[in-house]
């Protein structure tokens, strides 16, 4: 016999759905486009779909090419274009319908931290579009990261993966360095992610810039000075924007391994859903961290 539904607080909450008719996400991916960058793309509007089904979900490429890599610019005005088909299809149809209002569409930099450049240039687009779309801000500083920075240190053997089960690693930094892009102001919003990372391993994390001369350097020395012996980088970026050689020579000039970049970690699509869902001001599903060890 099937069981009776469970009232109160013990009946099991109805899954969300993206509401009829609400604008699609776009995720607005920086860097140069290729195989890789669209792998890693569709994967993170994959996670979200599956988070909230019925979600309409798109790339734009900051340097696409309009054909095999559609630009953010013209991924917005299609958007808008189909928009309008729906309307007036629905009219032909003699449904009472209301002419759509609101943005047409909910612009998600695919960035962990803010990069002031890459920023302007999405904004732009956004504006050359001449397409009504709300423009969200960047991924981190959240909880998630630190998590996903834990998982791909650990992924390369340079960090517990639980500290409460005393795992042993022997190549386990006792320094981490978390490297971003985009200057002072990304170096400090990467400052709060690596307060949080830094209570999960119980290891010091200091950030520094990937793009400023020296900065890497300077930060390996400060963290040697303090005592850590084997430091290990740990990329606080997605991927796309920036060259990964960049990331081979910090680990080099600091003499020190690496980790991998953020990739599409499924927190990642959590977090870009969750920019979605709080510029649309529909219940978003809260993002909660892994408990910190």
């Amino acid at each position: 016999m099937p069981r009776p539904r469970q009232p109160g607080r013990h009946r099991r909450p109805e899954p969300l759905a993206a509401p009829e008719g609400a604008p699609a996400l776009v995720l607005a991916v920086p860097g140069t486009p290729g195989t890789a960058t669209r792998s890693l793309a569709e994967e993170v509007v994959s996670i979200a779909r599956s988070e909230l089904p019925g979600l309409d979900a798109r790339i734009g490429y900051l340097d696409g090419d309009d054909a095999e890599f559609p630009t953010l610019q013209a991924v917005l005005v299609h958007a808008a274009e189909e928009r309008a088909a729906r309307y007036e299809q629905a009219k032909a149809a003699g449904l009472d319908v209301r002419e759509p209002e609101g943005p047409v569409a909910v612009v998600v930099p695919l960035l962990a931290g803010p990069d002031s450049a890459l920023l302007r240039r999405i904004r732009q687009a956004v504006m050359d579009s001449r397409i009504a779309a709300d423009l969200t801000d960047v991924l981190g500083p959240h909880p998630l990261l630190a998590e996903a920075l834990h998982v791909r240190l650990s992924e390369a053997g340079l960090a517990r993966a639980d500290r409460a089960r005393l795992f042993t690693v022997a190549t386990a930094a006792d320094g981490i360095i978390l490297a971003s892009v985009g200057g002072d102001e990304a170096v400090q919003a990467a400052g709060i992610t690596g307060m949080l990372l830094a209570a999960r391993l119980a290891v010091p994390v200091m950030a520094a810039a990937l793009d400023q001369e020296g900065s890497i350097a300077s930060v390996a020395e400060q963290l040697r000075s303090s005592g850590s012996q084997q430091l290990a980088l740990a990329p606080y970026l997605i991927g796309p924007e920036i060259d990964p050689a960049l990331v081979t020579e910090a680990a080099k000039e600091a003499e020190c391994s690496a980790a991998e970049a953020l990739g599409p970690y499924p927190a990642i699509g959590k977090l870009a859903l969750a920019k979605y869902t709080t510029a649309l001001g529909i219940a978003p599903q809260q993002a909660q961290g892994a408990p910190v060890r």
